[in-house]
């Protein structure tokens, strides 16, 4: 209200100065400034009463960097509006809109760089007559001053560095992975081996069909995620999207299982990917207090891909005395002392020599010795 109080002490002067010297022709430019400043005030007053602005999210959640759709709509119930503009928190600068009309609608969208829960302060509306004399703010009511995003980690390829193809080195099973368990029947894939075939299917003149078998939960790729102690943000968010892009994938290629700080038991996930959007949301509320129950993932007959959000050469002491399964590393950047296997989301993972490997190496440098 500025302007206006400016204007109306404008006008006090020049009624001052008419009454003071006895110069009529200073009532004019007095009258018509106090009549202004008080027809502004009274329509922005009145038209900001009537005023409703609201904001609707095409979605509550959003994968990184991919856009979400926001649109702020401006209503009036009583007068046309003035001079109006959107002050928007995600936009770099007010959005003006027409004055005289009675319905304004803007739609932007927004992308969010980081996971997390983004909390967005309300928009509002600001309502000023056309000579800007008086202004007025109106926010959304209580109920809807706040909006919440909630920012899903993004899920990026999973590139191969050396050894050929990334997912055969961290799936790849010896016997005791071997698939045992009968899942059902499902079309026959090209490659089938012979042995899969569900022949009775072939015999009845039918489509032909192979067994789906499963390995035992103990037997999949475990996914551990550790966030400890990472040198920044950046190393941290590397390696939850190391951790979501792995186990999406493995789960895709016949299901693995995902150990997050907390937990009590792991979370398998399928082909299906059943239970991946609770998963999903985890990780994009995951902090660095915390790290995971390694005691679980110790003994493990299957895989384990250990994604830690520092840089560490080696695996934790619980992961390195397992029954013989493959262990992978996976850490921020790179190693210089090892070559990668494939590289994630920032992250380089390193396929680790297996307990039984050890053993056997070390008892042949002992022969060798004797």
């Amino acid at each position: 209200m500025a302007p206006a109080l400016h204007a109306g002490l404008l006008a006090l002067a020049f009624a001052a100065t008419a009454a003071l010297f006895d110069a009529e022709p200073m009532w004019v430019p007095a009258v018509a400034l106090a009549v202004l400043v008080a027809g502004s005030i009274a329509w922005v007053t009145r038209a900001a009463r009537g005023v409703y602005v609201a904001r609707t999210l095409d979605s509550r959640r959003v994968v990184e960097g991919e856009p979400v759709g926001i649109v702020i709509e401006v209503a009036t119930r009583r007068l046309a509006l003035p001079a109006t503009t959107i002050v928007e928190p995600l936009l770099a600068e007010a959005v003006r809109l027409a004055a005289g009309w009675r319905l304004g609608h803007v739609r932007i969208e927004a992308r969010f760089a980081r996971r997390g829960r983004h909390v967005l302060a309300p928009a509002r509306v600001r309502i000023s007559d056309p000579l800007g004399l008086a202004t007025r703010e109106v926010c959304p009511p209580l109920a809807e001053v706040e909006d919440e995003i909630l920012v899903l980690p993004r899920l990026e390829p999973i590139a191969g560095v050396a050894g050929g193809s990334p997912a055969a080195r961290i799936t790849r099973r010896g016997p005791l992975g071997a698939e045992v368990e009968l899942d059902g029947i499902r079309p026959l894939r090209d490659g089938t081996s012979a042995a899969r075939i569900y022949w009775p299917s072939i015999a009845r003149g039918g489509e032909p069909q192979e067994r789906r078998l499963t390995a035992g939960t103990d037997s999949q790729p475990l996914v551990v995620l550790d966030p400890r102690a990472p040198a920044d943000e950046e190393q941290l968010d590397a390696a939850v999207r190391a951790a979501a892009s792995l186990a999406h994938a493995l789960a895709r290629a016949g299901g693995c299982s995902l150990l997050l700080p907390g937990d009590r038991r792991a979370t398998d996930l399928g082909e299906t990917l059943a239970g991946w959007a609770h998963v999903h949301a985890r990780l994009a509320l995951l902090g660095s207090a915390t790290g995971p129950p390694l005691g679980l993932a110790a003994h493990r007959r299957g895989p384990v891909v250990f994604v830690s959000a520092r840089v560490r050469a080696r695996l934790p002491q619980p992961l390195g005395a397992g029954p013989g399964a493959t262990r992978v590393l996976v850490v921020p950047g790179t190693l210089a002392s090892r070559q990668a296997a494939f590289s994630v989301a920032g992250c380089s993972g390193y396929v680790l020599s297996t307990a039984r490997t050890r053993a056997v190496a070390a008892a042949q440098l002992a022969g060798r010795s004797a």
